[in-house]
C-alpha cells in the first residue's frame, strides 16, 4: 500500500460591525468571491468555511447571490459551514451565558441558511482557556479548531503527534480540538506548491494497528488569499497559486485527499486525550505583552529561526490574551462598560425586547477592538466608535425609560479603586476619582456616542523595529523611487516618511478634566509631546471624594486634593478642588473649580484643564471641525495655541454632533492631535485618535487665597456643516 494524508483546508471570513462598506465590498471580490469560483471549479476539492455573523449579514443585504452559491456547495457536500461565537467574540472575555448564547445564535442562523447544523466551530484568534470546553459543548458544538502552539505548550511533538485530533474536556462535558498547523499557514499560500505537496507526502503514512490515517489542518483568514499586500495577483491572477493548488489536489487524490473537520471526526478516532493551556496563536503571544517584551521576543524568535532552532521556539508563546486589559486601559474600559450592560440586560424579563438587547450586547463583544497587534485593533477609530454605540443602545434598552438620574458607586474598571457612574436621559459619566478625578467617558445618550473615546499614544513593540530601519535607512514610502518595485528583503515599508520623528507618548491616560500645574517656560510643543516636567502632584493621583449626592434630577460628584506645586525649588502646598454637576434632562455637564494655597506668601502657578475630544475623521474638514471664540472653521487635528478663549466647539458632521466648552475665565487654549503609528500589513501608517485640549490660566494666589472658575460642557445634535 502507498502512504495517505488528508489534508483540511479552513478558511475564516470576517468583517466587524462598524468596518466600512468600501473595505467590504474590496475583501469580497478579491477573497471571498474568487474562493467560492475556484471550489465551483474543482468539486473534489473538500473545505471548511467559517462567516462570522456580522459578515454573513453584510452578504446577505449586498451580495445573496454570492450566498446562494455558497449554499450550493454546502448542499452538494463539498463545504462545510462552522459555527462560532455569532458576532466573532473573544469567548474568554464574555460572560458564560453570552458565550452560549453567541454560539447558539450563529447555530441557528446557519442551520436556517445552508440546511446543515454546523457541529464544529471557529474560535475568533484562537484564544483559548481551558474551561472553555464546557460553554462550547453546552452549545451543541462538536469540535473547535485550535493552533499547534497550545499543543506544543504542554508537550506534544509538530511533526509526530499533531495530525488528527484529541478530546478534551470541562466538568465531564467533551469536545475535540483539532490542531492547525503553524507550517501550513506560511506554505500556504506563500511556498510553491511543488513544494507544499512534497512535504506532505513525506509525512503520508500506511495507517497500521487501527490507527486513524493521518490528517493535515490548516486553518486561516480568507484574506491571506486576496485581499493581503501581493496575494490577489498571486493568488487569483497571473500567479495561479489557487488555480495550481487544487488542480494538484485533485490530481493526487490517490494519496492526498481534502476532506473537512467534521468529516473527518465522524469517519476516524481521536488519537487520544488533551487538556490545553491558555495560549493564542504565537503571534498573538508577542503583541499582548509590553512594548519592550514584545520587541525582544519578536527579535529572539527571527534569530532562532535563522538557525533553524525549533526546539526552543515552540516555548516562546509570549503573554496571555488578557494582558490587552492591562496594555491599554482604554480597552479594559470597554470591556468592563460591556459587562456592565450585560448585567442589566441578563437582568431583564425574557421577551423581544430583551433578544433585541443581546443582540445589541453581542455587537458590542465583537473582539476586533479589545486588542491590538498587525491588524489595527483597538486603534480602528470606526469600530470603537460602534462597539460603543452598542452599549450605548443596549444599555438604553434595558433601562426601560427610567424618568431619573443614577449615581452607581463601584470600582468600575476591576483596579481596586471606586469609581462613579452617572447614568441620566440624555447624559452618561464615568469619573475614577484615584486617577485624577478625571472623565473617562461622557456619552450623549441620543446618538450613543463616547465624546471621549480617545486612544492614548503608547510604545508599541514594533516601534523599535521602525526607529532601527529609519536608522539604515531601510524605509520605503510611496514617494520612493522603489517602492513599486521588489523591495530588498529587510525592507520597511511605510504610508509616508518620517514617521519615526512621530513617535510620541503619554505618560498618564488621555481624559476629561485632567489638572495640570505647568512651568513657566513650558511650550505647546513640549506638553503636546510629552517633554516637559509636571510642576504638580495632581494628573494621575488620587482624589478625595468630599460629596456623592443626588435625587431624582440632580447628581452632584465634589472631589478634592491636598497636594503640591513645585515653584521654583520649593514645594508649595496646593489644594485643588473641582464639582461636577449634572442634571436629568440636560445636556451640560457643569464643573467648578477652586484652587487655593495654605502657605503664608503669594504664589504664581500656572494652572492647566485637559479635556479631550474623539470625533471620528478630525483630520478632514469634510467630516470634522473646531471653531474657537465662534471663529473660522479649523482642523481638530491641528497643532495650534490661542489666546482669550472663552468657547470652543467641536462638530461632527459624520455623527451631526456638536461639544460646547465655554470657560467663565479667558484662557488660553492649546490643542493637540493624539496620532497613533501603527503597523499594518500594507506597513507603518499614522492615525488620528482624538484631539486634546489644554485650557491654561496664569493663576496669583495671595496667602490662604483661592481663585475659581467654571466651565461647561454642551452636547447639541446640530453639527456646524458651513
Amino acid at each position: 500500500m502507498t502512504g495517505l494524508i488528508y489534508l483540511s483546508l479552513v478558511f475564516h471570513s470576517h468583517q466587524p460591525i462598524g468596518q466600512f462598506d468600501h473595505v467590504n465590498e474590496h475583501a469580497t471580490h478579491v477573497s471571498y468571491l474568487p474562493l467560492i469560483e475556484a471550489l465551483e471549479r474543482f468539486p473534489m476539492v473538500k473545505v471548511a468555511m467559517h462567516y462570522s455573523g456580522s459578515l454573513l449579514e453584510w452578504m446577505k443585504h449586498n451580495h445573496m447571490e454570492i450566498v446562494d452559491r455558497l449554499r450550493a456547495l454546502v448542499a452538494r457536500g463539498q463545504v462545510e459551514m462552522l459555527s462560532g461565537g455569532y458576532f466573532e467574540p473573544a469567548l474568554v472575555a464574555i460572560p458564560h451565558e453570552d458565550k452560549i448564547g453567541q454560539i447558539e445564535k450563529l447555530n441557528g442562523e446557519l442551520t436556517s441558511t445552508f440546511s446543515s447544523r454546523p457541529t464544529g466551530m471557529w474560535l475568533a484568534e484562537r484564544i483559548w482557556e481551558p474551561h472553555l470546553a464546557q460553554p462550547i459543548a453546552q452549545a451543541g458544538i462538536n469540535y473547535v479548531l485550535l493552533d499547534d502552539t497550545h499543543f506544543e505548550r504542554v508537550g506534544f511533538n509538530n511533526d509526530r503527534d499533531l495530525f488528527g485530533y484529541y478530546i478534551t474536556e470541562e466538568q465531564g462535558l467533551t469536545l475535540a480540538v483539532f490542531p492547525s498547523l503553524t507550517h501550513l499557514r506560511y506554505a500556504i499560500p506563500y511556498e510553491p506548491v511543488e513544494t507544499l505537496l512534497e512535504w506532505l507526502r513525506e509525512r503520508a503514512i500506511v495507517p497500521e494497528g487501527g490507527r486513524p490515517p493521518r490528517l493535515a489542518l490548516m486553518a486561516d483568514d480568507s484574506a491571506k488569499f486576496g485581499t493581503f499586500a501581493g496575494t490577489y495577483e498571486y493568488c487569483w491572477g497571473d500567479g495561479r497559486y489557487i488555480e495550481d493548488l487544487f488542480t494538484a489536489l485533485e490530481h493526487n487524490h490517490e494519496w492526498l485527499r481534502t476532506t473537512t473537520p467534521g468529516d473527518y471526526r465522524r469517519r476516524y478516532a481521536p488519537l487520544g486525550r488533551a487538556y490545553l493551556p491558555a495560549a493564542s496563536y504565537m503571534e498573538m503571544g508577542a503583541w499582548s505583552m509590553f512594548a519592550e517584551d514584545s520587541y525582544k521576543i519578536t527579535e529572539v524568535r527571527k534569530r532562532l529561526e535563522r538557525e533553524r532552532r525549533h526546539e526552543v521556539i515552540r516555548y516562546l508563546n509570549g503573554g496571555l490574551w488578557r494582558n490587552f486589559m492591562v496594555k491599554y486601559e482604554e480597552i479594559n474600559h470597554l470591556h468592563k462598560r460591556m459587562l456592565l450592560v450585560s448585567e442589566k440586560v441578563h437582568a431583564m424579563r425574557r421577551g423581544r425586547k430583551r433578544e433585541r438587547a443581546l443582540d445589541l450586547l453581542w455587537a458590542a463583544q465583537g473582539n476586533d477592538t479589545y486588542w491590538h497587534g498587525l491588524y489595527g485593533g483597538a486603534y480602528l477609530f470606526n469600530i470603537r466608535t460602534a462597539n460603543y454605540a452598542n452599549v450605548l443602545m443596549a444599555e438604553e434598552a434595558a433601562e426601560n425609560e427610567d424618568l431619573t438620574i443614577h449615581l452607581d458607586k463601584r470600582d468600575f474598571d476591576c483596579d481596586g479603586h471606586e469609581d462613579l457612574i452617572v447614568t441620566s436621559q440624555t447624559l452618561n459619566l464615568i469619573c475614577a476619582p484615584a486617577a485624577g478625578g478625571a472623565v473617562t467617558e461622557l456619552d450623549y445618550r441620543p446618538a450613543h456616542y463616547n465624546l471621549y473615546n480617545v486612544m492614548t499614544r503608547r510604545k508599541e513593540g514594533y516601534h523599535a523595529q521602525l526607529r532601527k530601519a529609519a536608522e539604515e535607512r531601510r524605509v520605503y514610502t510611496p514617494e520612493s523611487p522603489q517602492f513599486q518595485d521588489t523591495l530588498p528583503p529587510d525592507a520597511v515599508r511605510a504610508k509616508e516618511g518620517g514617521l519615526e520623528r512621530r513617535l510620541h507618548y503619554d505618560w498618564h491616560r488621555r481624559a476629561g478634566f485632567v489638572d495640570h500645574f505647568l512651568g513657566a517656560g513650558t511650550t505647546l510643543q513640549e506638553f503636546a509631546f510629552g517633554r516637559y516636567a509636571e510642576q504638580g502632584d495632581f494628573v494621575n493621583q488620587s482624589y478625595d471624594v468630599l460629596e456623592a449626592s443626588h435625587d431624582d434630577t440632580t447628581v452632584c460628584l465634589v472631589m478634592q486634593r491636598e497636594g503640591h506645586v513645585w515653584i521654583g525649588d520649593i514645594h508649595r502646598p496646593v489644594r485643588v478642588r473641582k464639582m461636577y454637576l449634572m442634571h436629568f434632562n440636560d445636556p451640560t455637564l457643569y464643573i467648578k473649580y477652586t484652587i487655593s494655597q495654605k502657605g503664608d506668601t503669594p504664589i504664581y502657578v500656572r494652572f492647566g484643564v485637559e479635556s479631550v475630544i474623539g470625533f471620528d475623521g478630525g483630520q478632514d474638514l469634510q467630516y470634522c471641525s473646531l471653531r474657537v471664540n465662534q471663529g473660522e472653521r479649523l482642523l481638530l487635528s491641528d497643532l495650534r495655541e490661542f489666546e482669550g478663549v472663552t468657547s470652543h466647539v467641536a462638530d461632527s458632521n459624520l455623527k451631526n454632533l456638536s461639544l460646547l466648552t465655554e470657560a467663565s475665565k479667558a484662557a488660553f487654549l492649546w490643542q493637540f492631535p493624539l496620532e497613533s503609528i501603527s503597523l499594518s500589513e500594507m506597513g507603518f501608517e499614522r492615525t488620528y485618535q482624538g484631539t486634546v485640549f489644554l485650557h491654561l490660566w496664569n493663576i496669583h494666589l495671595e496667602p490662604a487665597g483661592s481663585w475659581e472658575v467654571n466651565l461647561t460642557q454642551t452636547v447639541q445634535q446640530i453639527a456646524t456643516r458651513e
